[in-house]
């Protein structure tokens, strides 16, 4: 005679996602220095530099023209040779802003690059130090 017994049905998983949540979570516990130094700020910032009652009177056509935005490379900067091109810069960007067209406003790039953000940090502290600087606004 045949002896067929009756198997348990299957059980679905329903933690599939927990499944992978978890081997995910083991994954990045085994990182070196997990969650130190993360890439929270920006690698670059657009500004505009010049006349404080102007900063914010810029067109886009004004952008569109043939000047070219100036730009400050701070990589491999400490954060105090940093702060240093940035005064010696400011002063540079105003004056050639002020020999300019009306609205007396001239774009700048500020490039951080990567790394721990320390330097990204500094120079978002510094823009907002400046009353001669602000950051861009969308689309320039």
């Amino acid at each position: 005679a045949l002896d067929i017994e009756c198997q348990p049905p299957k059980q679905k998983n329903k933690n599939k996602r927990e499944k992978k949540a978890k081997e995910n979570a083991s994954y990045e516990i085994n990182l070196p220095n997990s969650g130190i130094g993360g890439k929270a700020g920006k690698q670059s910032f657009n500004v505009q530099v010049g006349e404080v009652q102007n900063l914010y009177k810029s067109t886009k056509s004004q952008q569109n023209s043939s000047y070219n935005a100036v730009t400050l490379d701070l990589h491999g900067c400490t954060r105090d040779e940093a702060l240093v091109k940035l005064d010696k810069s400011l002063a540079v960007w105003v004056d050639t802003a002020m020999r300019g067209a009306y609205p007396f406003v001239i774009p700048a790039k500020i490039i951080c690059g990567c790394g721990n953000q320390v330097i990204s940090e500094t120079t978002e502290i510094w823009i907002r130090k400046h009353a001669q600087v602000a950051n861009s606004p969308k689309g320039f």
